[in-house]
């Protein structure tokens, strides 16, 4: 009980501290704030999954960061987070090196990113209807 109420006020700070620009630029500020919002997600917080997802999956150094923080988008995506969803979305449709595009995973996600209330996630699926109607 303890280890989680000290997880939470670090994780708390270190958002806090995500938006002040000099102290994302200090490596070792950085790397404690880096170590709290990892910690949160792997707690399961889907919050912290889909906020360090995101930070992974397009400012994270490497392939291995990349794919850690697809792999914190969906498990937020699955508990519910519309803005992780929709996301996981886009990279389906998008593709990768590993993977070829894949538009019903994309339209599944998109799916549950309406019921959680995105509001770009119709949008993209109503796109995605018009695209294979055209083919």
């Amino acid at each position: 009980m303890l280890l989680r109420i000290k997880a939470r006020a670090g994780y708390w700070l270190a958002r806090r501290l995500f938006h002040w620009t000099w102290a994302v630029r200090q490596p070792k500020v950085w790397s404690w704030m880096e170590s709290q919002f990892s910690r949160m997600a792997n707690l399961g917080d889907v919050g912290a999954q889909s906020f360090y997802g995101h930070i992974l999956t397009f400012r994270g150094v490497g392939i291995g960061a990349r794919e850690e923080g697809v792999r914190l988008l969906r498990l937020a995506a699955l508990a519910g987070d519309g803005k992780a969803a929709y996301q996981v979305g886009v990279i389906s449709l998008a593709g990768s090196a590993s993977k070829a595009p894949d538009p019903v995973e994309a339209a599944r996600f998109w799916n549950l990113a309406v019921k959680a209330g995105h509001p770009l996630a119709e949008i993209k699926l109503a796109q995605l209807a018009d695209r294979d109607t055209a083919q």
